[in-house]
């Protein structure tokens, strides 16, 4: 019997983005179940949600929070709600190639036990529209988006006809990473090089991805979902605990485009929150040498050039040098000790 697949969407205040998102679920090669998660939203999501449902052409469930959980939770709430065997997050601000959902299903037809991680796309023309498909600026962009040309404009609009007739004009405007800058594409760059060529490597979770990314609903049930004390790096805290119960993490070419809507991003060196509760979930230094790595990839580091860190097989060899060292603090400081020791004087 073939799979069957639930996407579950998280969202939260981008009700204009969401309707966009669902467009493009409606107009899948393979359909799927869809299931919205409105985290608490103050704008028109719900709205957005029940238009969906009043057109046909989608299998819905939405769930409406009436204040905001948080990304884990959400997610766990959709994967509640769903009736699929495979399971694919996307969050509400994320278009989905039209064949999206087939490119998952069918690695997962090939081979069970997998997390498939997605191609990620980013658009940055959507950036100063609170609207992408009526060009209504954000706060704050009035005066840029009132300088486009005419033709800059219809450049930079996201459309559901254009969704639905000539996806493959959407593609072309994409660009690699889910975030724009050296620094996020670098970074899904040596992601993509580990899954493909180091499939042995032992942090291969670390390469796990908040949104379109998959795997069975059942694995994710028994593992308990995300964790809810989590709401950045969730995935990949997932993804070691299912790592650990014999999963693999496995890269697909199914890809999504990320409409941009603000400058910068939520960015793990910095939104620490995350650190110490993921840390005492797993307390290896694998875990502790993740900021090591991103931050290897930024304009300045903030550690000595001999630290830095260039992918995920490596992050593996060092951590077996610091496997008796407890403590995220104590990690890094012995890391930064070796290779200050290991690198010659000037």
């Amino acid at each position: 019997m073939a799979l069957r697949a639930s996407v579950v969407i998280r969202s939260k205040d981008e009700a204009d983005r969401l309707r966009l998102t669902l467009a493009s679920l409606a107009g899948q090669s393979q359909p799927a179940q869809v299931v919205v998660v409105n985290d608490g939203s103050s704008d028109h999501t719900r709205i957005v949600i029940d238009e969906a449902e009043a057109q046909g052409g989608l299998d819905i469930e939405a769930v409406h929070h009436l204040t905001p959980a948080g990304r884990s939770v959400a997610a766990n709430a959709g994967a509640a709600r769903a009736t699929g065997d495979i399971l694919i997050f996307l969050d509400g601000d994320t278009l989905a190639h039209p064949d999206l959902v087939a490119l998952h299903l069918e690695q997962h037809e090939r081979s069970p036990n997998l997390i498939v991680r997605g191609d990620h796309r980013h658009l940055r023309c959507t950036r100063p529209f609170l609207d992408p498909e009526r060009g209504t600026p954000q706060t704050g962009e009035e005066s840029r988006v009132m300088r486009m040309s005419e033709a800059e404009r219809a450049r930079s609009l996201i459309t559901r006809r254009e969704i639905s007739h000539s996806f493959e004009s959407i593609d072309r405007r994409s660009q690699p990473g889910i975030y724009p800058g050296f620094g996020p594409r670098r970074l899904q760059e040596l992601e993509l090089e580990a899954l493909n060529g180091y499939p042995e490597c032992s942090v291969l979770w670390a390469a796990a991805a908040g949104s379109n990314q998959s795997l069975a609903r059942t694995a994710f049930l028994e593992a308990g979902g995300f964790h809810p004390a989590i709401s950045i790096n969730e995935h990949r805290e997932l993804a070691l605990r299912l790592c650990r119960r014999g999963l693999r993490m496995v890269a697909n070419r199914a890809r999504s485009y990320h409409m941009i809507h603000r400058s910068g991003w939520r960015d793990p060196l910095q939104d620490t929150t995350w650190e110490q509760i993921f840390y005492n979930a797993h307390p290896i230094p694998e875990v502790a040498l993740l900021s090591f790595f991103w931050a290897s990839l930024s304009e300045a580091p903030s550690f000595p050039s001999e630290a830095c860190i260039y992918s995920l097989p490596e992050i593996a060899e060092l951590a077996g040098k610091y496997r008796d060292i407890e403590g995220l603090k104590s990690v890094r400081e012995a890391h930064l000790r070796a290779r200050r020791e290991a690198s010659p004087p000037a």
